[in-house]
């Protein structure tokens, strides 16, 4: 799917109706990875989980090679919640920024490229901290009136700080 189109919405600008339908379609798929980030951010576990589909992928491995550390990819709507809440609650606080968003659909599958600023900070000494700016590219599918996160990648342009002391090596 193309999310470097010369525009956004694909509906015909006088079908009001496929318009309106394409402009819920695209808050909805923009709403998962905001659930995604603020779930995280709150430690929500419901919010958080709200995002995936039950079986999906999560792969972080290509931001966490920019520190030298080998991740599995994650795979699995628990195992993303329980790892990633496990490792944050009560030890790490998360601010994510989301930015940028490009969305392609095609039926009842999507594409949404983003920018995602993550400030991480020890809760017990916030000295220590890594800030991370993050190219996401988010494969979603459709849930009803909902899109889910099917599989997410997360890449790095950038970073301060000292992400092994947040994520491990």
């Amino acid at each position: 799917m193309d999310t470097t189109a010369h525009h956004a919405l694909t509906a015909q600008p006088g079908d009001t109706a496929a318009v309106v339908a394409e402009l819920r379609d695209r808050a909805e798929i923009a709403d998962a990875l905001h659930r995604f980030a603020l779930g995280q951010d709150l430690k929500d576990r419901e919010l958080f989980a709200s995002a995936f589909t039950a079986d999906a992928e999560l792969d972080f491995r290509p931001a966490a090679a920019r520190w030298g550390a080998k991740p599995p990819v994650m795979t699995g709507r628990d195992t993303i919640v329980s790892t990633i809440l496990a490792m944050f609650t009560g030890r790490v606080d998360t601010t994510h920024q989301v930015t940028n968003p490009r969305i392609s659909i095609d039926g009842n599958t999507a594409r949404l490229t983003a920018l995602v600023e993550a400030q991480h900070l020890l809760t017990a000494d916030p000295g220590t901290h890594a800030l991370l700016k993050n190219p996401y590219t988010v494969d979603l599918v459709r849930d009803g009136s909902r899109w889910l996160i099917r599989r997410i990648r997360i890449e790095n342009t950038w970073l301060t700080g000292n992400p092994v002391a947040i994520f491990g090596a």
